[in-house]
Formats: structure tokens, C-alpha cells, sequence
């Protein structure tokens, strides 16, 4: 909040290594560079370069590249023709321009670097793969040793790379997208190095653009915000500072808001719920009538072994090695980058962590990771509006927690891309070759389903990229249903305020996606999130439940009216 030292340090926390970019000579510097700022500063430009979970192996750590690099939000921002699209690259053209300008270059260069910009981001996006093919992980798993990946790229001394970061001896890596890393050498040796280096800096300095001085923070909001979101006007500082504190220093906060905020109970609801619409997804798959019984054993011991971890962590990071200070905000914001950076690679060659979360518990979301078989269900969850300090009612509760978050979360599991990970989160095709033909008959309706959306003018939801997401809605709302109908007030006739427990069930999963969104937010989530828009992540599962179908009395003259024979049913 102390805005006069902000602007007073302005970009000084980055001189150091805007200065070490304008050193540049060649290639090897390039590469040198790039290392530096992505170990010193966590910025990562040409490639992403990552410690995770081996996906064929889950009980160890491993190093993924994939591709990276580009400032739009995917890479179809670079090639459709579309006016909106159009528009959207002219405004990114002339926001670069303006940020080179409030760094202090003249009007002129600024115009020459922002075009070498979008020159040189544009070759990368054409090497890029679309978002729907990222989520093959078999397509996006490709190991390799580093010598393999040296021959692949001879431009990039990966050996010298990774020992910067630290590691030694390193036997293996997982490279996502081979083409990519192939046209990285081809742009490498093409682009000249003047390119490469206001490409370098144009990163760093978008990278923490919201920190710098207001005018610089000011154009970073009108581009990624106004152009990109439809967003008019800023929060005010203090809100804009509390989330940043927030996204920073979560762990810490959390652990005051699970202490001072929580409903009495809130863990044991959370696992109520949870272990009653497992039950309900079992008696599912045992019911299912184009299964085999081999694969239904492994589906039902995948789910029998899918661990819950609610409410908040038994165990809290340890942060007391982030420095933090009164009078430095945007090296705050680079020690807190740089502090997550290396917490995750530092997990190299140590045992897998499995009490660890990737979310706060004040964090109203929720996630399905394969590679450990387990779902985290942050506690504020169980807060609903209107029922501040206290649990609301099972039908809520089931509607909100149970359908759109565990049961959506647990449909993860064995949804198109969840089902390809067996039950120690290893991707490994555990299915019968029949069984899994079966299956995707029934996902392509979900993708036809939701192709035939429109959202704006001409844009459509993207079904083939959503799927995944409409799956799990889809198996969510149904088994917190069928979860909800097994407790009193489900099995209950008796109306509350004026609903029957049906329809407020129902009602209260749309509750959760109450939300209200500009157009051009619309039309950037349709282009690069796997989430459909609401509305159609509320009215699209609904439309093929029969149950809602009787609750609401929906005749074929209503607008969610879908025929038996394009209903979709999967899990």
C-alpha cells in the first residue's frame, strides 16, 4: 500500500538483469540468459521447464519441458481471422509499444520492438500445439535421456541447463512437445539476437508488470484486462492487495482462516459427503451395462483408493526461508516467484510428498490430480452465501459440494483423460479394448452436446477441449443427486420455503455457477479454457438428467427439453 516508495523504486529490483540481457552476443548468451531468469526470477520465456510427478512412474519426481513463450493467452490468438481476434492482436501490438515507451524507450524503437515482438512470439504459437491436443498425456509423454534431448536441440546445452538449476547425473526428461523444441532450434539459428533480446526483456518486464509503478501496472490492466476480460475498472488497491497477499503468502493466511473462520464441523461434512457419493459412484459402476466385470474390479478399486483431503492440510509449508520486507514491494513479489520456483524443484530425487496441496484452504475450487489418485476439497467450499457461520441444509450442501465439486471431482477419475491413469496414478491403460471403445461412443455425445452451444455471434463452446469438464459435471451433479436422495431431507416429502428437495437440490447447483461475465471474457474463455461458461456447465448436465426433468415438470416445448435419444448417459 505504500505507493509513494513503489513508484520511487520503479523498476530498479530488474535493472540488474535488463542490464545482463543488453550483454548479449550470441546464441549461448540467449540461452545463458533465459536459465538466469528463469532460476533467478522465475520467469520463464522460451520453454517451460518443471519438477513434477513422472506420470508412468508416480512414486518419484521427474523434469517436463513443454512449450511456452508467447504473451497472448493460447496460440490461436496469433492465426484466426476473426474481427475480435483481429482487434485483440492489434491491441497486444500496440500495449507492448506502450510498455517499452514507459520503460524509457523512444516511440519509435518502441514500435520496432513491439513488432519484432509479435514476429518472434507468432513463430513460436505456429509451433505450438492447440489446446485440444494437450490433452493427450500419452502424446504429451515423451521421455528421453539428455542426450537424446541434446541431439534433438543442439543449440541448447541442456546438460549445462539443468545443472544450473542444480541437478546433477540426471539421467532422464520428459519433453511434452518434441515439434516444439524442434522449431525452437530452427527460430534460434533464423532470428537475429537483437530480436532475442528485446523478446527477453519485454518477458521479464510482463511478467511482473502488475509490481512495477502504476502507469506500467495501468497499461498492463487495459491490455489484460480491459481488451482481453471486457473488465472497465480496477478493484480498488487495497482489495487488489489483499489477493495478492493472499496468492503470495496463502499458506499462512490460511491457517488464521481455519482458525478463525471455519463452521464448527466443516471437515467431518466435508468427508460425509465425500465417502456417501463414493458409495453411490460404486453401486454406479457395479449397474453399468456396458462395462465388462474385468475392467468395473480396476474401476472400482481406482475408486476405492482415491484419497480425500479436505478442508486444510495436516501439514503447512514452511516458509520461514521467504524473505519479506516493508519497503520493497516488487522484490517481495520476486522472492515470493522465485521462493515457489525453486520449492518445486528442490522436490528432485526426494520421495514423494503426499500430504502436500496445491490450493489454500480459503480457495473456493477445488481439483482431481491423477498422477496421485486424489482430490482436495479446500474448505470454504462448505461456505455459502446466506449462510455465513453456520452449515446450510443437506439439499444445499449436496447441490453445491456434493454435485459440482466431489462428485465432479471423483468423475475426474474416469473422465476422458482421468480414466487413462490407474489407481496409483500411473498412466497405464487398464481398460479392455472394447470397454474403452465403448466408452468414447459416449463421450463424442458430450463433445456434439456442447459443439452445438453458442456462446456469442458465431463462437460455439469448443466440445472436444471442454469434454473432460462436462464429463465430470455431468457424473457430479448425478451422483450428488442419487448421494442427496440417501439422506433425510432427500428422502423427505415436505417442502422447504416452497421447493421440494428435488428442486432445491437442483436449484443450488446452479447456485454454485452463479455467475455473471462480460463478452470478451466469454469469448477468451471459449478460446483458451477447458471450462465451458456457465451457463452451459449449469443447463447442459441438467438438460440430460430425467430426475430434473420430473422435478422442474419439463415438457418437450421447454427450451432444456433433449429428446431419450440424444440424452447423454456415461458413468
Amino acid at each position: 500500500m505504500d505507493t509513494l516508495s513503489i513508484e520511487k523504486i520503479g523498476i530498479k529490483p530488474l535493472n540488474g538483469a535488463l542490464s545482463k540481457i543488453d550483454e548479449i552476443k550470441n546464441i549461448s548468451d540467449v540461452l545463458k540468459t533465459v536459465t538466469y531468469l528463469n532460476n533467478s526470477f522465475a520467469v520463464s520465456s522460451l520453454f517451460g521447464f518443471n519438477v513434477t510427478k513422472d506420470e508412468k512412474k508416480s512414486t518419484q519426481y521427474i523434469v517436463y519441458l513443454s512449450q511456452n513463450g508467447i504473451g497472448l493467452p493460447e496460440r490461436d490468438y496469433y492465426f484466426n481471422i476473426d474481427e475480435r481476434t483481429k482487434n485483440i492482436r492489434a491491441e497486444y501490438v500496440k500495449h507492448i509499444q506502450n510498455i517499452f515507451q514507459l520503460i524509457g524507450f523512444d516511440e519509435k524503437k518502441a514500435a520496432i520492438n513491439s513488432a519484432n515482438i509479435m514476429r518472434l512470439e507468432t513463430a513460436m504459437a505456429q509451433a505450438s500445439r492447440k489446446m485440444e491436443d494437450l490433452r493427450d498425456p500419452y502424446k504429451n509423454y515423451n521421455k528421453m535421456s539428455v542426450a537424446q534431448l541434446n541431439k534433438l536441440t543442439p543449440s541448447i546445452k541442456w546438460t549445462e541447463i539443468i545443472e544450473t538449476f542444480g541437478f546433477k547425473n540426471m539421467d532422464s526428461i520428459v519433453v511434452g512437445q518434441p515439434e516444439y523444441f524442434s522449431a525452437l532450434e530452427n527460430n534460434l539459428k533464423k532470428i537475429d539476437i537483437e530480436s532475442w533480446k528485446t523478446y527477453l526483456k519485454w518477458t521479464l518486464i510482463n511478467n511482473y508488470a502488475n509490481d512495477i509503478n502504476k502507469n506500467i501496472a495501468d497499461e498492463h490492466f487495459h491490455f489484460y484486462a480491459t481488451v482481453l476480460d471486457g473488465v472497465k475498472e480496477q478493484k480498488p488497491r487495497w482489495k487488489r492487495i489483499v489477493e495478492k497477499t493472499n496468492s503470495a503468502l496463502g499458506e499462512l493466511i490460511g491457517q488464521i482462516y481455519v482458525e478463525e473462520y471455519l463452521p464448527k464441523g466443516t471437515k467431518e461434512k466435508l468427508l460425509e459427503i465425500g465417502n456417501n457419493i463414493r458409495t453411490v459412484y460404486a453401486e454406479h459402476i457395479k449397474a453399468l451395462d456396458w462395462m465388462s466385470d474385468l475392467t468395473k474390479q480396476k474401476a472400482l478399486s481406482k475408486l476405492n483408493k482415491i484419497t480425500m483431503k479436505v478442508g486444510y492440510p495436516d501439514k503447512w509449508k514452511d516458509l520461514s526461508t521467504l524473505e519479506i520486507t516493508r519497503d520493497n514491494y516488487l522484490q517481495n513479489e520476486i522472492n515470493v516467484a522465485n521462493w515457489d520456483f525453486h520449492f518445486q524443484l528442490n522436490k528432485y530425487g526426494k520421495p514423494v510428498d503426499h500430504t502436500e496441496w496445491d490450493m489454500y484452504p480459503q480457495t473456493y475450487n477445488a481439483y482431481y490430480d491423477p498422477t496421485s489418485n486424489e482430490i482436495v476439497v479446500p474448505a470454504c467450499n462448505i461456505i455459502v452465501p446466506g449462510f455465513e457461520g453456520r452449515l446450510p441444509d443437506d439439499a444445499v450442501l449436496y447441490g453445491i459440494i456434493g454435485g459440482s465439486t466431489f462428485g465432479h471431482e471423483i468423475t475426474h477419475g474416469f473422465d476422458d483423460q482421468g480414466s487413462l491413469y490407474d489407481e496409483k496414478g500411473n498412466l497405464s491403460d487398464w481398460w479392455t479394448k472394447e470397454d474403452r471403445e465403448k466408452f468414447t461412443s459416449k463421450t463424442k455425445r458430450i463433445v456434439q452436446q456442447f459443439n452445438n452451444y453458442m456462446v456469442l455471434d458465431s463462437m460455439h463452446v469448443n466440445g472436444e477441449n471442454t469434454q473432460g469438464e462436462n464429463i465430470a459435471d455431468l457424473g457430479g451433479v448425478i451422483m450428488g443427486y442419487e448421494a442427496f436422495k440417501k439422506t433425510d431431507q432427500g428422502k423427505s416429502a415436505e417442502l422447504f420455503n416452497g421447493y421440494t428437495s428435488d428442486q432445491r437440490y437442483f436449484l443450488s447447483y446452479g447456485y454454485a455457477w452463479m455467475v455473471h461475465s462480460t463478452d470478451a471474457s466469454l469469448a477468451k474463455q471459449i478460446m483458451s479454457n477447458v471450462h465451458a461458461p456457465a451457463e452451459f456447465r449449469i443447463n447442459g448436465p441438467l438438460s440430460n438428467i430425467p430426475e430434473f426433468y420430473k422435478a422442474f415438470n419439463i415438457k418437450a416445448t421447454d427450451a432444456m427439453y433433449r429428446s431419450e435419444n440424444v440424452i447423454v448417459k456415461i458413468w
